[in-house]
């Protein structure tokens, strides 16, 4: 099957990481339905799709509503007629936080637990258990759910770790049930995301990283394309994939040219899960 066949759909495509993903994917040359709630927003991500070579398709969606999610997968594999990639990355954080030096947990309010879990774990658990059933008939698939350093590191707060931390687990499990039917699941880990709002900051750090050597989005989906493109993908199922370092593996460069750079030394190293057994 030509890649111009191929359909992906990817949660939370309205800015970020997911229109970077939705473009690096049109650069590939896939068509992308994207998700979210913004539709000027989204509008704007399938015209960057188009212009990357792809084809694109908005769709609002409000992914703390678990119907209006398998509504959205069934819509994509109807309309299309197949889903083969999808890629978790809706995400909502607490609007009040300081995400570089957040209140200690004590005194965050409970309702921190309905966004970042809410969302940024159960819509992603929700989007896949839809996505899985025609995945496994077809006897393939690509799952990649958009993950963090933040599973090892502390970065924002500590809701923010245990939903990374759970999503990466989630990987883990759900790849070893699916892996006899053909479909990898997978984690991407970004490293520091080089957004608008951060370029603007005019800061030269964050988290202590460099600004030179944070991410595009766009990187990730370059990295992503690499991947569904890769036939022996099935051999990392279950795992945790770090952008910088398929990027390296791959030889994908940054949008401009660069090299990323690994986040491992943010938490030391090693991996969060071993292979599947």
């Amino acid at each position: 099957m030509s890649v111009e066949e191929r359909v992906a759909l990817v949660t939370g495509g309205s800015r970020g990481v997911g229109e970077g993903v939705a473009v690096g994917l049109g650069e590939a040359g896939w068509t992308v339905v994207v998700s979210g709630r913004n539709t000027e927003r989204l509008d704007r991500t399938v015209a960057r799709v188009e212009e990357a070579g792809g084809r694109g398709q908005a769709v609002v969606c409000d992914h703390s509503d678990d119907l209006q999610v398998e509504v959205l997968v069934r819509r994509v594999e109807e309309e299309h007629g197949r889903l083969d990639l999808l890629v978790n990355n809706a995400w909502a954080g607490p609007s009040d936080m300081n995400h570089e030096q957040p209140e200690p947990f004590w005194e965050r309010p409970l309702s921190d637990w309905d966004s970042l879990i809410g969302i940024g774990l159960r819509a992603h658990y929700v989007a896949s258990r839809a996505a899985a059933p025609a995945m496994v008939a077809r006897g393939s698939g690509l799952i990649v759910n958009v993950s963090s350093v933040g599973t090892r590191a502390y970065l924002h707060s500590a809701l923010y770790g245990i939903s990374k931390a759970g999503l990466d687990k989630m990987t883990h499990d759900t790849a070893l049930e699916l892996r006899e039917h053909g479909v990898t699941v997978l984690s991407l880990w970004p490293g520091l995301i080089r957004t608008e709002r951060l370029l603007a900051s005019g800061r030269e750090t964050v988290f202590g990283v460099s600004i030179n050597d944070t991410e595009t989005p766009e990187l990730q989906g370059r990295v992503i394309a690499a991947l569904a493109a890769d036939p022996d993908v099935h051999r990392r199922t279950g795992q945790v994939v770090i952008s910088a370092e398929a990027a390296v593996e791959y030889a994908i460069a940054e949008p401009g040219g660069g090299t990323p750079v690994s986040p491992r030394k943010m938490f030391g190293g090693g991996p969060v899960f071993p292979p599947l057994p």
